[in-house]
């Protein structure tokens, strides 16, 4: 992963710190991005924090606790329940030189604001011709996995996606949470910053003194037999199923994608050229997605080194579930293995 060296920044206290935090800690997902917003917040005072219940409630899923307590409201403070009106307001800001980092707090909330977003945050900058930039974010907690209600669960990153003039990165890990929060805020291109609801609890050590190279993926798991090809919340599906074709002797190569788009067409092809064969893994209905994008992909760059069609394993294509019948609906180890298990390995070279 390329990186640069950041300088350290305060711990994200209500008070001020006595000293500076270690580089490394383990902490969830919702605390690295808590301590990317507490840091951009430390080092740029371009910097803004608003939305829906953003600022003493600090977030539905308190990513954004304690920093309206520490840097007041006038740098993350409350909104209406106005999610076009959100990113408007945004989008005049950016255009005067501040930096936005809006919330809208659930995934289907950000619907009302996709007028502003696709009109005029994407387009901007190729409306001027370059001479107005956009560096805006506009983090969208999205996907399945928490027992949400409708409006509440949803994976609508290929509405995004599908928009020209929009950079969409979607992490899978709290090391990434933090540095591809920290890229997205320090681009001078307008971000839409997926995270993953039923990833917010899950841990790892995060070293904060990294950012990561926004438009790159990742080999997160070597292998030399098949390549699975993931992002976001179907990650870890991916790399448990990578685990259970170990114990059948199947040595298994794990891709996180990490930005959608502009879509990281190197690192992707060249793990599937190694291998030979791939399954892309995605939360969201198959048809017209992001794993079908995916899948056309790597057909077309890699076809000669192919042993076997692509395939994919997507959500159904039906509205969101609800709650009791959305482990149907969601990409599982199973589903997985049973795709891997068509990949043509009696023809194995």
């Amino acid at each position: 992963m390329s990186t640069v060296t950041l300088t350290q920044a305060a711990s994200p206290s209500s008070t001020a710190p006595t000293a500076s935090p270690p580089a490394v800690e383990t902490m969830t997902m919702a605390a690295a991005l808590n301590r990317a917003l507490h840091d951009a917040l430390t080092e740029d005072e371009r910097v803004l924090i608003f939305g829906e219940d953003v600022g003493a409630l600090g977030g539905v899923f308190r990513v954004t606790d304690g920093l309206t307590a520490h840097f007041g409201e006038a740098r993350c403070f409350d909104t209406p329940l106005a999610e076009s009106g959100i990113v408007g307001t945004a989008v005049g800001m950016a255009m005067n030189g501040l930096i936005p980092v809006v919330e809208m707090q659930f995934d289907a909330f950000a619907f009302p604001a996709f007028e502003q977003i696709v009109s005029h945050v994407a387009k901007l900058g190729n409306r001027t011709r370059g001479a107005m930039q956009m560096p805006l974010v506009i983090r969208i907690p999205y996907g399945g996995g928490i027992g949400g209600v409708e409006h509440h669960c949803d994976s609508s990153e290929a509405y995004y996606a599908h928009t020209p003039g929009l950079t969409v990165v979607t992490p899978a890990s709290p090391q990434d949470a933090y540095s591809l929060l920290r890229a997205a805020i320090a681009s001078p291109d307008p971000v839409v910053f997926m995270e993953p609801k039923k990833l917010y609890w899950s841990k790892g050590a995060v070293d904060t003194s990294i950012v990561a190279e926004l438009r790159r993926a990742e080999v997160v798991r070597e292998g030399s037999d098949l390549t699975l090809i993931s992002y976001g919340p179907s990650l870890p599906v991916a790399l448990e199923a990578a685990a259970a074709c170990a114990e059948e002797g199947r040595s298994v190569q794990v891709v996180d994608v990490r930005t959608l788009t502009p879509f990281d067409d190197e690192t992707v092809m060249a793990a599937v050229r190694s291998t030979g064969r791939a399954v892309v893994i995605a939360e969201a209905p198959g048809f017209a997605s992001v794993a079908s994008e995916i899948q056309a992909r790597v057909f077309e760059q890699c076809f000669e080194y192919l042993e076997a069609p692509v395939r994919r394993v997507a959500g159904f294509d039906i509205p969101f579930p609800p709650p009791k019948f959305e482990h149907w609906n969601l990409p599982d180890v199973d589903r997985v293995l049973d795709a891997i298990d068509t990949l043509h390995w009696e023809e194995a070279r």
